[in-house]
C-alpha cells in the first residue's frame, strides 16, 4: 500500500509547508511542526502562511513581509535559501518553491523547505579549524625562514661562511617543508572535490617499491626491509602516485615506530587470475589502538608526539581508494602497527 502526501511528506528529514494559491496553508509536514513550533494544532493547516512561517530576520523583518512569496516579480519560482530566526533566536535555513502554470501567470501553490542549521555551523566551524591547522602548519617553517633570513641580513659581515652556510642550509630544509606541506595540501583539495587526475597504467610493483625504499632509505638511518611472498604480478597505477602512496607509507612508519620497518608484498588470486597485490607495511612502535583507527584516515590526524602534517594517511587512503584499492590498520606481529594496502591488479577506478 502507498503512503499518503501527508505520511509522504513526514518521510522527509527538512521541514515542508506548501500553501495553496490564496496563502492558506493546506500541508505541514512533522519536520517542519518541530522546527517552526507548531503542534498540537493541526501544525498550522488551515492558518494563513504568514502566521506559520514566523520567522525574522536580525534586524527583526518578518519573512513573508520581506519575501512576499505571492507578489513580485511574476516570473519567480525559487526563493534562494537564507538563514531566517525564531523568536528564541534559533537559526533556521529557509527556501521555497513558487508554483505557476506558466510565467507572468498567477502563482497556485508555494512550497516552503525549513532545515536546521546546526549542520553549517558545524562545518563552518570544522572550516574555521581547517584554517587554524593550515595556519599554524605554515607558519612554523616560514617563522624559522623569516628569523634566519633576517639574521643573514643584518650580520652578514660578522658570519663566517660555516655559519653562513648553516642558516642557509636550515632555510633550504624549511622551504622544502613548505613545499611538501603546500603539496599536501593541493592533494586533499583535490581529493576531496573529486579532481584528482590519474594517469594509471601497467606497474612493476617490486621495482616501483624497491625505488621508494632505496630513495627513503639514502635520507635516514633505520632499517628499511622489504620482502616478497611469492612472485608478484603487474598492478594497474599512476607511478607518481603509487611512489606518493609507499613513501608516505614508510615516512609514517619510521616516525611512529622505533626499530626497523619492513614492507612485505604478496600477491592475491582468485581462481585463475591475479587480483593485485597486497603490501604490508609494519613498524615496532605502539601501535593503534582500535578505539582510534576510524579517525587515521581523517585531515591531520596525529599520533603521539612525532613531527608531520597530519595529512600522510588522508592522503594515502585517497590515492589508494581513487585507484580502487583498499586500506586497512591492525597490529603488526613486531608489536607497533600494520597498515595494508591491497593494490588492483586491473583498471577498478570508479566510473
Amino acid at each position: 500500500m502507498g503512503l499518503g502526501d501527508a505520511e509522504l511528506l513526514d518521510t522527509l528529514p527538512d521541514g515542508v509547508v506548501v500553501a495553496d494559491a490564496t496563502g492558506t496553508v493546506t500541508s505541514v509536514n512533522e519536520a517542519a511542526a518541530t522546527l517552526l513550533r507548531h503542534h498540537g494544532d493541526g501544525r498550522g493547516t488551515g492558518k494563513h502562511l504568514s502566521d506559520v512561517v514566523t520567522l525574522q530576520d536580525r534586524a527583526g523583518n518578518d519573512w513573508y513581509s520581506c519575501l512576499r512569496p505571492y507578489d513580485g516579480l511574476s516570473t519567480r519560482t525559487y526563493l534562494t535559501e537564507q538563514a531566517w530566526f525564531l523568536s528564541d533566536g534559533t537559526e533556521l535555513l529557509v527556501t521555497a518553491r513558487i508554483v505557476r502554470a506558466s510565467p507572468r501567470t498567477p502563482v497556485e501553490r508555494v512550497a516552503v523547505v525549513i532545515r536546521s542549521a546546526r549542520a553549517r555551523a558545524r562545518l563552518d566551524r570544522e572550516r574555521s579549524d581547517l584554517v587554524a591547522t593550515v595556519a599554524h602548519e605554515l607558519r612554523s617553517p616560514l617563522t624559522g625562514v623569516k628569523g634566519f633570513v633576517a639574521t643573514l641580513l643584518s650580520k652578514w659581515d660578522k658570519l663566517n661562511d660555516d655559519q653562513k652556510k648553516l642558516m642557509l642550509e636550515t632555510v633550504n630544509v624549511d622551504a622544502d617543508r613548505l613545499t611538501r606541506l603546500i603539496a599536501e595540501l593541493l592533494d586533499v583539495a583535490r581529493i576531496d572535490t573529486g579532481r584528482l587526475s590519474l594517469y594509471p597504467r601497467p606497474l612493476d610493483f617490486r621495482a616501483a617499491v624497491d625505488r621508494v625504499v632505496a630513495s627513503v632509505s639514502a635520507g635516514t638511518g633505520r632499517e628499511i626491509v622489504f620482502d616478497v611472498d611469492g612472485e608478484l604480478p603487474l598492478v594497474h597505477a599512476d607511478p607518481d602516485k603509487f611512489a606518493q602512496v609507499v613513501t608516505n607509507l614508510v615516512d609514517n612508519a619510521i616516525r611512529h615506530g622505533e626499530g626497523a620497518v619492513r614492507l612485505t608484498a604478496a600477491p592475491i588470486r582468485s581462481e585463475a587470475q591475479y587480483d593485485g597485490v597486497l603490501l604490508h607495511v609494519d613498524d615496532e612502535g605502539d601501535g593503534i589502538s582500535p578505539s582510534i583507527r576510524s579517525r587515521v584516515f581523517t585531515k591531520f590526524w596525529k599520533h603521539g608526539t612525532r613531527g608531520g602534517s597530519g595529512l600522510g594517511m588522508y592522503i594515502i587512503h585517497g590515492l589508494v581508494n581513487a585507484h580502487g584499492g583498499t586500506v586497512e590498520i591492525d597490529d603488526s606481529p613486531a608489536g607497533g602497527a600494520r597498515v595494508s594496502i591491497l593494490w588492483p591488479a586491473e583498471d577498478r577506478r570508479a566510473e
